[in-house]
């Protein structure tokens, strides 16, 4: 089962495990109210929710994560280089807009307030909540899905394969301002390309994305070239 209580803008997806849900991403600070009528809409507790697997230490993925701490007791499954960044709350500008479309969007987000991309920082609180895929207490909890790295898009990024089913975050994207499936943003070019290459080799049937409706993980390899093309536009 998979459901989708994201937004417009971001997907965050619950699926079940036998322990219980797995939450995939938190959506943007202020998301969060509308997080919970989407569990309400479908008869969700939201401390059912035991792990939560981050992608990413980025706004529109760890916007709302100390509020679904701060109720349930969940774990937070992320890459050991996301911590840093979840003390920071704030993305990285390493790399850049991976079209001049993205470019442009991005500077529009910055003149209505959006272009420092900060969000709160993780709670003293819940810093023992947090494991790393490659930690002693993450191989200890015997988490029943495979983790993937597939840096590029960020140096932490990690996306979650169930079966013919991965959840790639910002691995690859589905919607405007996007072109040919490319996230808009990448640190490290050789690194994304290198991810696509990752995840067709490992074939799923469907990938989701935190941005845009799911797609064949062949559209990866039809467009895998134009990657060769991309140029970097920095901020």
């Amino acid at each position: 089962m998979i459901i989708n209580l994201g937004s417009r803008v971001v997907n965050n997806y619950l699926i079940s495990s036998e322990e219980g849900y797995i939450l995939i991403d938190t959506g943007y600070d202020g998301g969060f109210p509308h997080f919970l009528k989407q569990l309400k809409k479908h008869s969700i507790d939201l401390r059912e929710i035991r792990f939560i697997f981050l992608t990413h230490a980025h706004d529109d993925h760890a916007g709302f994560l100390n509020d679904v701490l701060s109720v349930t007791d969940a774990k937070v499954i992320l890459h050991p280089k996301a911590i840093e960044g979840l003390q920071k709350g704030q993305n990285s500008f390493e790399g850049g807009c991976s079209t001049r479309l993205a470019f442009l969007f991005c500077k529009v987000l910055a003149l209505f307030g959006h272009g420092e991309h900060r969000y709160p920082k993780i709670r003293e609180e819940f810093l023992d909540r947090l494991i790393p895929v490659n930690s002693e207490p993450f191989r200890a909890l015997r988490f029943p899905y495979e983790i993937i790295e597939t840096p590029g898009h960020t140096a932490d990024h990690i996306a979650l394969l169930s079966g013919d089913v991965m959840f790639c975050g910002d691995a690859a994207m589905n919607g405007f301002p996007s072109v040919r499936r490319t996230i808009i943003w990448i640190e490290n070019l050789p690194q994304y390309k290198q991810s696509w290459q990752i995840i067709l080799k490992r074939n799923p049937a469907v990938l989701y994305p935190a941005h845009g409706k799911p797609f064949k993980t062949s559209d990866l390899k039809k467009y895998l070239p134009s990657l060769d093309k991309v140029r970097l536009y920095p901020l």
